[in-house]
C-alpha cells in the first residue's frame, strides 16, 4: 500500500523540532495561539478558535483486513485572528508530519488536541493550507449517552461472522476526529473532497457526488467524492464494504445513490424505493431539496445503535424498519444539514423538526395528523403514537440537562410539539411558509434557538412568547 510521502513530511517535522529546540530568532511574534475548544455548552473542547475551515481534501487508504488507515488531510482555512499556533481535533491516530503553506511545522499532541505551530505566524484574514499526514487503526469513540461513533468496523455475510468486512465513519457529535483531523464543531462548515482507496472488490462510499472510480492497477480501487455544499464535520462519512450499489434519479432530477451491505438488500428494498418519493414530498413541504444528490448507506445490522443523517446519504444500521425512519433522516437534509446548529445546545432544531416531518408524512399519507400525534403525547395514548409513553416532558428541549441527554425524547418529541404549538397559534399558511423560509434564508449556514425564535415571530407576525416560555424553555411539564 502506497504511503504517500510520509518520509518527506516526517523529515520536515524533524527539522521543525530542531528549530524548536534551538529557539526562534528574527521578527517578533505577531500572532497568538488559537483557542483549543470553542466552549460549546456540552462539548467545550470540540472545535478550535482562531480560524474557519473552507475546504477539506482527504486522501485515505484503508485496508479492511487489518483496519489500517493511512491518511493525508489538506485543510484550507482562513485565519480569524493573527495566529502563532492553532489546534486541530484528532483522536488516537499517529501524526507523521505537518506542513503549513508548504513549510514544515512544529506540532505536539495532548489528548485529542493536535497543536500546530507554523514556521511563520499567520495574519488575520490569511487563507492558509495545512497538510497533515497520519496513520494508524482508527477506533470508536464512546458518547456521553453510551453509544459509539467514530470509526466502526463492520461484519457481514460476505466476510463471515469472524472477519471484518469493512468500516463506517460516523461523527455525531465529535466522532469524526477518529478518522481525520479538523475543526470538529458544527459551527465550522466546509466543502469536502474525499478520496478513498480500498482493495479491489470493495465499494467506498461518502458524501456528495462520485466524481471518479478508478482501478489503480495494483489491486486497489480509488473512489473520489465531492461535496460542493458546505457540511458540518459530524455529517461526513466514509463507508467501506461489499455493498450492492444502485443509482437513479428523483422525478425532479436529484441523483440517487444507494449502497447496501450483503444480506440487507431484500429487507432494504421497499424502504429505499421510496427515497425519491420522500425527497419530492419534502421539496413540497420544506422547499427545494438542498443538495445535488441523495440516497442511503445500509451497513450490517447491529453495527450501530442508531441511524444517522450523514449529508446527502444517511447511514442506517440494518434495513430501515419503517418509512418514518427514512423520512426522519431525509428531513434532516433540510433541518440539521442545510441549516446546522450553532452549538449542540440547539439540537432540537435538528431533531424536533425531523420528528415533526414524520408527523407531516403521516398526516399526508392517511395516518394520524400532526395534531393527533400532539394530542396522543399529551394523553399518553400509545395506540396513536407508540412513543406517547416516553418521558417526553422531562426537560425543556432547548435546555437538555447535559450531553448525555441530547438524544432523549424531549429533544425529539417535545421539540416537535413546539412546532405544532406554533402551527396552532399562526395557522397553516404562515406555519408552512415559516418552515420553507427558515431553510431558504439560512441554507448552508448555522442557526441557534434564539435565531429561530426571533425569525418565527418576525415572519409570522405573532407574539409567541408563551410558546417559548412553556414548551421550549419551561421546566415544568406542559399541559
Amino acid at each position: 500500500m502506497e504511503h504517500r510521502a510520509l518520509p518527506r513530511l516526517a523529515a520536515s517535522a524533524a527539522a521543525a523540532l530542531i528549530v524548536l529546540a534551538t529557539g526562534c530568532t528574527g521578527a517578533s511574534v505577531q500572532g497568538r495561539p488559537g483557542a483549543s475548544g470553542l466552549r460549546d455548552p456540552y462539548f467545550p473542547k470540540a472545535g478550535n478558535g482562531g480560524y474557519q475551515v473552507e475546504h477539506y481534501d482527504l486522501d485515505l487508504d484503508y485496508d479492511p483486513a487489518d483496519g489500517q488507515l493511512d491518511g493525508t488531510a489538506v485543510i484550507t482555512a482562513r485565519a480569524t485572528q493573527g495566529l502563532s499556533s492553532f489546534n486541530l481535533d484528532l483522536s488516537g491516530l499517529r501524526v507523521e508530519g505537518v506542513t503549513v503553506e508548504g513549510a514544515g511545522a512544529r506540532f505536539n499532541r495532548s489528548g485529542n488536541e493536535l497543536t500546530v505551530r507554523p514556521a511563520e505566524d499567520l495574519k488575520k484574514g490569511e487563507v492558509f493550507r495545512t497538510e497533515v499526514d497520519y496513520t494508524g487503526k482508527p477506533k470508536a469513540v464512546t458518547d456521553p449517552d453510551g453509544s459509539q461513533e467514530g470509526w466502526i468496523r463492520t461484519h457481514d455475510g460476505a466476510a463471515g461472522a469472524a472477519g471484518a468486512a469493512g468500516a463506517v465513519g460516523v461523527g455525531e457529535p465529535v466522532g469524526s476526529m477518529a478518522w481525520f483531523p479538523g475543526n470538529h464543531h458544527p459551527s465550522d462548515k466546509a466543502t469536502y473532497d474525499i478520496k478513498l482507496t480500498v482493495p479491489k472488490g470493495y465499494e467506498a462510499v461518502s458524501n456528495g457526488e462520485l466524481t471518479s472510480r478508478t482501478d489503480t492497477g495494483d489491486g486497489q480501487t480509488e473512489f473520489v467524492w465531492h461535496s460542493a455544499e458546505p457540511m458540518a464535520s459530524y455529517l461526513a462519512t466514509a463507508a467501506i464494504g461489499k455493498f450492492k450499489v444502485t443509482t437513479g434519479k428523483t422525478p425532479s432530477g436529484v441523483a440517487v445513490y444507494n449502497a447496501v451491505s450483503p444480506g440487507e438488500e431484500a429487507r432494504s428494498a421497499p424502504r429505499l424505493a421510496r427515497v425519491p418519493e420522500i425527497v419530492e414530498w419534502g421539496g413540497g413541504r420544506f422547499g427545494p431539496y438542498p443538495f445535488s444528490t441523495t440516497g442511503a448507506i445500509v451497513v450490517p445490522a447491529e453495527t450501530l445503535a442508531y441511524a444517522l443523517e450523514t449529508q446527502t446519504r444517511p447511514v442506517f444500521s440494518g434495513a430501515p424498519s419503517e418509512d418514518a425512519l427514512v423520512v426522519h433522516e431525509l428531513a434532516h437534509q433540510w433541518y440539521g444539514n442545510a441549516v446546522s446548529p450553532k452549538s449542540w445546545k440547539d439540537m432540537w432544531l435538528n431533531e424536533g423538526f425531523a420528528t415533526y416531518a414524520e408527523w407531516l408524512w403521516s398526516e399526508d399519507h392517511g395516518g394520524p395528523t400532526a395534531q393527533q400525534h400532539f394530542d396522543a403525547l399529551l394523553a399518553g395514548d400509545t395506540a396513536v403514537d407508540s412513543e406517547a409513553g416516553s418521558d417526553w416532558s422531562a426537560f425543556p428541549p432547548a435546555a437538555p440537562p447535559g450531553p448525555g441527554q441530547l438524544s432523549e425524547s424531549p429533544v425529539y418529541l417535545r421539540g416537535a410539539m413546539v412546532l405544532q404549538r406554533i402551527r396552532q397559534e399562526v395557522g397553516d399558511e404562515k406555519f408552512f411558509a415559516l418552515l420553507r423560509g427558515w431553510v431558504a434564508d439560512h441554507k448552508y449556514g448555522n442557526a441557534s434557538t434564539a435565531d429561530f425564535t426571533a425569525y418565527a415571530e418576525k415572519e409570522t407576525g405573532h407574539d409567541l412568547k408563551k410558546v417559548w416560555d412553556v414548551w421550549l424553555y419551561g421546566e415544568k411539564p406542559p399541559r
